[in-house]
């Protein structure tokens, strides 16, 4: 049974590493959670490990450089793995082919097509019109507050290509400030109802848990499962992905299920036992914010 906490420090010194989502968990979007930033810093400062796993499409550099934009200083955690780095890798790799159909806002998502260093013979991906490619790159709806159903001509005609749709961000919705937002997730899922094939690199997805363990190495770190706690506010990324990877979790109900668990500063526990059930759910620990 899910364990309602009061702060991190309740339960942090059980585990040598956490796995941080960030966007609900550490910043909304717009600001850091200072609070949240306050107990990633105590952390470290008696000796764990963050390791921020975000569904970011972003590469890590670009990851920091938001974050810092954000209010998040350097201190907070020791290295990143984004959904970004984990599908540039795959789509370098060729799985969705040579000639792409980009689907994003180009201005913020163009450092995806940025070499990566970890694949030493990337294939030469380039940017062309749907009726071109061999492969779509999805980093996000090209208007995050349109229905993804906008994009159902375009799926028809490349799911009749026999195209595959790749997915640099699982999540289906996220809160910037006030306003909630249509991700690359939503795309995805519609692709594939459509009857389209999706590839996934982010949470819960095996491919972004495999990263997140190769930047601890990077570190000269190693932690086995039990050591791992990881945190986050998606119900069906963060706490499905640490289910899938069978690592402890800590689910922030103040952020996408706010409403679903009655949270103000603490969920509901009634509201709380109800959700869980609906969504066949069992996340480790409970708590309002990151504190």
């Amino acid at each position: 049974m899910t364990q309602i906490i009061a702060a991190l420090s309740d339960v942090s010194d059980r585990y040598e590493v956490l796995f941080v989502d960030l966007w609900g968990c550490v910043h909304d979007g717009v600001r850091a959670f200072p609070a949240a930033v306050a107990a990633l810093q105590r952390y470290r400062a008696n000796g764990g490990t963050v390791v921020l796993v975000t569904n970011s499409p972003k590469p890590r550099l670009g990851v920091a450089t938001q974050m810092r934009g954000f209010g998040v200083p350097d201190d907070a955690y020791d290295t990143i793995a984004t959904s970004g780095d984990s599908a540039r890798a795959a789509m370098f790799e060729g799985v969705v082919g040579e000639k792409v159909w980009f689907m994003g806002e180009w201005e913020r998502d163009h450092e995806f097509f940025e070499p990566i260093h970890v694949i030493h013979d990337p294939v030469a991906i380039t940017r062309v019109p749907l009726d071109e490619a061999k492969g779509i790159v999805c980093c996000g709806p090209f208007d995050p507050m349109a229905d993804p159903a906008v994009n159902r001509p375009e799926f028809l005609l490349a799911k009749q290509k026999g195209l595959k749709l790749l997915c640099a961000n699982p999540d289906i919705v996220v809160d910037r400030g006030e306003t909630r937002e249509w991700c690359a997730g939503a795309l995805a899922r519609l692709y594939s109802e459509m009857g389209g094939e999706s590839l996934y690199f982010g949470k819960p997805h095996p491919p972004i848990y495999d990263l997140a363990r190769r930047r601890l190495a990077e570190m000269g770190r190693d932690a086995g499962n039990a050591a791992i706690l990881a945190i986050g506010d998606g119900i069906h990324t963060d706490i499905a992905g640490a289910m899938g990877e069978d690592i402890d979790s800590l689910f922030i109900t103040g952020g996408l299920s706010a409403r679903e668990t009655a949270t103000s500063e603490q969920p509901e526990p009634a509201a709380l036992t109800r959700f869980l059930a609906t969504e066949q759910s069992n996340p480790t620990y409970a708590i309002g914010q990151l504190r």
